[in-house]
């Protein structure tokens, strides 16, 4: 099995699991984060007999969105544009894995969260999600590939609505806007989440990885990602943008309160 500094992986038969794994921090998507997720979905892509991987968060949240107090980097040869890149990058390997994903949700799936989740296949959320896209309050757009991903789940006037009043929506709302396919019980996550797992494992894996590509090369062609490679070059003027960095101040001294 291989290792990860900030996941847990886990192989159980056709079925394997994929835990962020920095529930201190709410499951924030640190650098290493980002990276560690394009690695092992790479990784999963080596391993023939996996059908299905589950995608979850330890602790109590599914993931608090990118950690924002790990967008520099003291690498020298590490440029703010590479940072604010591992984020497309992820969401790019996770949606290119053979293996079907199922995002099991509880607890917070806040900004790059939710991206990491409208990069999986299937979405599974818990009573007690909260879903939240804040990146306009914090001065910057909404990156990596986020933007063409929601508009394709939820149209483009409700993604204009959630990406720009930044307002928080639960499962239910989340449901009826068909971003995710099933609420369940908090208690009830896992159990529901492992027996779909193991029902989709069970099928032929030829027809699995076909009709995955299939849809996935139609959502490309209706609303593409491959323009979201310029998404970085956005988030990094906006770190440059007075008004922007102004708006972003305020909201981190406001979660100071």
């Amino acid at each position: 099995m291989h290792q990860f500094d900030t996941l847990h992986l886990e192989v159980s038969g056709s079925v394997g699991t994929m835990q962020l794994h920095r529930p201190e921090r709410l499951n924030a998507l640190s650098r290493q984060t980002l990276k560690d997720l394009a690695d092992a979905a790479t990784w999963w892509n080596t391993q023939r007999d996996v059908k299905v991987v589950v995608v979850s968060g330890a602790g109590s949240s599914f993931s608090a969105g990118f950690d924002l107090g790990d967008f520099a980097s003291s690498d020298p040869d590490v440029t703010p544009r590479d940072s604010a890149d591992l984020g497309r990058i992820m969401a790019e390997s996770v949606t290119g894995m053979n293996a079907l994903t199922i995002a099991a949700i509880h607890g917070h799936c806040v900004g790059g969260g939710v991206v990491l989740a409208a990069s999986c296949d299937i979405r599974v959320a818990a009573s007690d999600a909260l879903f939240r896209i804040p990146e306009v309050d914090l001065g910057i757009p909404l990156a990596w590939g986020g933007i063409p991903r929601l508009v394709r789940e939820l149209g483009p006037a409700v993604t204009k609505e959630l990406v720009l009043t930044c307002r928080a929506f639960g499962p239910d709302e989340a449901l009826s806007l068909r971003f995710i396919n099933t609420v369940v019980d908090r208690s009830e996550l896992d159990t529901h989440v492992y027996a779909l797992a193991e029902s989709l494992a069970a099928k032929p894996g030829y027809a699995l990885r076909t009709t995955k590509q299939q849809v996935n090369a139609v959502t490309e062609e209706m609303i593409g990602t491959g323009r979201s490679a310029a998404d970085a070059d956005a988030l990094v003027f906006a770190t440059y943008d007075p008004e922007s960095r102004a708006a972003s101040a305020a909201y981190l001294a406001s979660k100071k309160k």
